[in-house]
């Protein structure tokens, strides 16, 4: 025995809504208002379900079996968005009576970037109706918050980057040339090391030409992923002004990371087509295939970015081991060495190895620029759908802890 309500209209007007209906007690009790009996309503954030508004309380005395006829106004916010209203009975310091399961007025509406409201839809719901509304919410907010949000806030994004870009070479003379230089300059260190000193080779070609392609070839991915995976757990604590004054989306902030080595990317892909045309004097069509290899590798870079940067806030320690991990992972890769050295460890050790996402990436880079190839297509495939599950958990993992930042920053 709950509550009913019976001829219910919900409208909107003047820019709030107007919840009228009749409300009947259907308990075996008397609902009295000096016990703390009132109706009213509480306004969320549809997307994260946060409460906004603790709504106006409107009095009830009903004793069992009577109905009473109800209007509520309803104020909603000028802040664009999407909201949900919940309009139910309740008791001062016992219960919202829709979280026990009663039947409860459920409103959708959204605001627009003008603050101009919209009546999306209303229903009577209950508490297993609310639960399913959770599950559904919860796999489609895992599904599409991760694309929207940065799309959404793409200008946002855009700004942060060139911002970052700007500052970490301020005051340097040669500027934002150090975009260009720095992986320049990490890419002939290596290739002096592995090229020059220890006079590595790749089979099929023994020339050092060869060898400085190849390996060009494989520090591609690579470049971005390290650098936006070096500085993810670290990103949070570095705008926490950001976090803690401002209604801020914390989600882009990895992604600018992602945004920031793909630029430092787009130099050195630079810097190897041009020698590829200044040495071999062509340029291979298979080019045209770097896009798909990019997007499980952008993919990839999101997940573990948004990951890292979570745990970043609460383990401070990260930032370090993760240092030390990256290095592990670039030298467990052939990109500095031959593939062929894959078959000189043991086949359990090499099938591991091989499965290793970013030599995946690097396989399939030589094999467009270098050998003119396709990609490797099963790889390819597996791959993307990984980077899609990393992307996916990366953004579910952020979601999650995303409440706690401000308390911890």
């Amino acid at each position: 025995m709950t509550a009913e309500f019976l001829n219910t209209s919900v409208v909107l007007s003047g820019g709030e809504l107007v919840v009228r209906g009749d409300i009947v007690n259907r308990t075996r009790s008397a609902w009295r208002s000096e016990e703390g009996w009132n109706t009213g309503y509480h306004l969320f954030d549809k997307p994260t379900s946060t409460l906004v508004v603790d709504g106006e309380r409107t009095p009830l005395d009903l004793p069992p079996g009577d109905r009473r006829h109800l209007e509520t106004k309803i104020a909603l916010p000028v802040e664009p968005g999407d909201y949900a209203v919940n309009v139910s009975p309740m008791q001062e310091h016992v219960a919202w009576f829709y979280e026990k399961g009663w039947p409860f007025i459920l409103i959708d509406v959204s605001v627009d970037d003008n603050g101009i409201p919209t009546l999306r839809r209303w229903r009577l719901a209950d508490k297993a109706a609310v639960r399913r509304r959770r599950l559904f919410k919860s796999m489609s907010t895992a599904l599409t918050l991760p694309i929207q949000l940065p799309w959404r806030n793409r200008s946002l994004i855009q700004t942060l980057v060139r911002r970052d870009l700007k500052s970490r070479y301020a005051g340097s003379t040669a500027g934002a040339l150090w975009t260009i230089l720095n992986p320049l300059l990490l890419m002939l260190t290596y290739f002096f090391v592995f090229g020059i000193v220890l006079q590595t080779r790749v089979p099929g070609d023994p020339s050092a030409t060869g060898f400085a392609f190849y390996y060009l070839a494989g520090m591609m991915p690579w470049l971005a992923f390290s650098d936006a995976l070096a500085r993810a757990p670290g990103i949070l604590i570095e705008h926490r002004n950001f976090i803690r004054k401002l209604v801020f989306p914390v989600e882009t902030l990895p992604v600018n990371l992602v945004a920031t080595g793909l630029v430092t990317e787009f130099f050195g892909v630079v810097i190897l087509i041009t020698a590829l045309l200044l040495i071999r004097h062509h340029l291979d069509a298979t080019i045209v295939y770097l896009p798909l290899v990019m997007i499980p590798q952008v993919l990839l870079t999101a997940g573990f970015c948004w990951f890292l940067g979570a745990m970043g806030v609460f383990v401070r320690d990260l930032a370090q081991i993760n240092g030390y991990l990256l290095t592990i992972w670039f030298f467990v890769t052939p990109i500095c060495y031959s593939e062929a050295l894959l078959d000189n460890v043991s086949p359990a050790a090499a099938r591991w190895m091989r499965l290793n996402p970013i030599y995946v990436l690097v396989r399939n880079y030589r094999r467009i620029l270098l050998e003119s190839r396709a990609p490797d297509w099963p790889s390819l495939l597996w791959i993307t759908a990984f980077a899609i599950i990393v992307f996916l958990a990366g953004h579910a993992w952020f979601h999650k802890l995303r409440r706690s930042f401000a308390d911890l920053i």
